[in-house]
């Protein structure tokens, strides 16, 4: 049985000419609202698959001197050597690093290696800086 209209608005379904049930017209907002935040995730999406890789080849390169300050004392390594060691680690990772950028304190067996650089990241709509400083040092017993 279908309900009349004396039936207060508020109970009462909003019915069409079939006899179905009238979807509201105010669902616009929630698709809107929907795609603004899609837009934002494929956005943050697209900025993390652009800047993780720079970091992760920041870490490896701190990483490696790291392990050659440590090395450095036994293998008798001289600042101009362990610099084109880190060089070489540099052009590995894809790092626009100059051997002027990379600092080597060599003093009476402790080693301290420093660096300075940045990377550009083209979003599209933003050109990112990134400004890196890695250091590392081995302090002889």
């Amino acid at each position: 049985m279908m309900p009349t209209r004396s039936a207060s608005y508020a109970q009462a379904p909003a019915w069409g000419a079939m006899g179905r049930r009238r979807r509201h017209t105010r669902r616009g907002a929630g698709r809107l609202k929907a795609i603004l935040w899609l837009a934002i995730l494929a956005a943050m999406i697209y900025a993390s698959v652009k800047v993780i890789p720079i970091y992760v080849n920041e870490y490896q390169f701190q990483d490696s001197m790291v392990t050659t300050a440590r090395f450095a004392t036994v293998n008798h390594q001289t600042p101009d050597e362990i610099r084109a060691t880190l060089m070489k680690q540099a052009q590995t990772d894809d790092l626009p690093v100059q051997a002027e950028d990379i600092h080597v304190v060599n003093d009476a067996g402790n080693v301290k290696i420093s660096a300075d650089y940045s990377v550009t990241v083209d979003l599209s709509v933003y050109q990112l800086t990134l400004n890196f400083h890695p250091s590392a040092s081995n302090n002889a017993l």
